[in-house]
């Protein structure tokens, strides 16, 4: 569910060595952990009543969810599913490298550009058949999400999410806050979050990851839908205009973020709004899993990030997709598809959602009467904009994003002044990177 890119140095390697095998091999430093499949090295026979599972759910939450769908599809089928969980960031990491290698059965991936890259490349096996069984499962838009640059289909999409400014319900109260709808709503909000001696935006961004969607948040505000859509395909200009003002307008709030985001995780960011420490926070709806008790929980709630360009208004919706794709040569197809086709019906999203109430069901035909009024709120934004994105890193190349853009806003964060220079430098990169392909 979390967001993170796919060349995030690891220890023992540089940004340029990870992102090399976007196109050939990841060579990986000494101390680096490699992910591999469960299987090993591939040399022994696949047991037909197994099937293998790549996973970076590796927050408690989601890793108990799934858990659930692979026992509920064991029942069902006699088939189980060997699980290899590894660290979220970890999985993003090495990814290239492990798909080229012995990957497992099915893995766990990103709709969009993410997916698109992989099939593209030839690392997925198109699942067009598991789509004839489970396509009326499944609104336009999440079928078009599901497909290959070659129309055909390789992704069952599970689950989506908005992300949105969340904040806690009491803290409005206590101090007669009103939720913002325009900028400079927004920016009083800040100011008198701030008197009140709160931290107005809680933010961590050590992981590199949470900036992208502030930046994607503050742009298609800033500049629209389709402007977010040519900038992210490498069409539109770093150095234009339009570009120049989205980090105008990100500098004007910049100093209302929490100090020092650059090493503070988004879990760590999360316990400040937690604690009350914090007035609001920009994130995804995963936010509610570090909220442990449910009164907490019950506290939560979010607003559309702000217009600023009456012309745009709110109408664009950050909801990335998460769901499943089947790897290159399965040990055991017939099992994998038989998973997939499982994956892709209104039960295993139920059982799923049952155990993360912070997400909604890719699906149409799943059951939404258990939602809890956050659930209900995000099914209401996304199936109600105008637009939706998939974040930065999804929509996008993602060794641009990793190894360009990730750096870039940290940089940027730290020394907003220097956002000529920088935007110089990643229009730069990006005309080399986007010419490689």
């Amino acid at each position: 569910m979390r967001h993170s890119s796919l060349g995030q140095s690891l220890p023992g390697t540089s940004r340029r060595t990870v992102v090399r095998g976007l196109g050939g091999a990841v060579l990986l430093g000494a101390g680096a952990p490699l992910l591999s499949a469960c299987g090993g090295s591939g040399g022994t026979a696949a047991d037909p009543k197994s099937v293998t599972l790549g996973s970076n759910a590796s927050d408690a939450v989601p890793k108990k969810a799934f858990a659930e769908i692979y026992a509920a599809f064991k029942k069902r089928s006699g088939i189980a599913v060997d699980v290899n969980t590894k660290d979220h960031n970890t999985f993003q990491e090495q990814i290239n490298s492990y798909l080229q290698g012995t990957p497992d059965d099915v893995f766990h991936w990103f709709a969009g550009y993410r997916m698109q890259f992989f099939a593209a490349k030839g690392l997925a096996t198109p699942i067009d058949d598991v789509w004839k069984t489970i396509g009326g499962n499944f609104p336009e838009a999440m079928q078009k999400l599901s497909k290959g640059e070659d129309g055909k289909y390789y992704f069952v999409p599970l689950y989506t999410y908005p992300w949105a400014v969340f904040y806690r319900k009491s803290v409005f109260q206590q101090y007669g806050y009103e939720v913002p709808t325009t900028w400079s709503d927004f920016i009083a909000l800040c100011k008198r979050m701030r008197k009140d001696k709160l931290v107005p935006i809680a933010f961590g961004d050590k992981d590199a990851w949470p900036a992208l969607g502030t930046f994607d948040q503050i742009n298609f505000r800033t500049n629209g839908y389709d402007f977010h859509v040519e900038l992210m395909a490498g069409r539109a200009s770093w150095t234009d205009a339009k570009t120049r003002a989205a980090f105008d307008n990100w500098a004007e709030i910049l100093p209302y973020h929490q100090e020092g985001a650059v090493g503070r995780t988004w879990q760590d960011a999360a316990q400040t709004l937690v604690a009350k420490k914090a007035g609001m926070y920009l994130l995804g709806s995963f936010v509610g899993q570090q909220f442990t008790n449910k009164d907490d929980l019950d506290d939560l709630d979010f607003f559309a990030f702000p217009e600023i360009d009456p012309a745009y208004g709110q109408d664009t919706v950050e909801a990335p997709t998460d769901g499943f794709m089947l790897s290159k040569a399965p040990k055991n197809k017939a099992a994998a598809v038989e998973l997939l086709e499982f994956l892709g019906t209104p039960e295993a999203e139920q059982i799923y959602l049952k155990a993360d109430p912070n997400v909604v069901a890719a699906s149409t035909k799943a059951d939404t009467s258990s939602y809890t009024p956050l659930q209900k709120k995000a099914y209401e934004m996304i199936s109600g904009a105008k637009s939706l994105t998939q974040y930065m890193d999804r929509d996008s190349r993602p060794d641009f994003t990793s190894t360009v853009m990730q750096p870039a806003l940290q940089k940027f964060i730290r020394d907003p002044k220097g956002v000529d220079s920088l935007l110089s430098s990643i229009e730069r990169q990006k005309k080399t990177i986007f010419a490689s392909s």
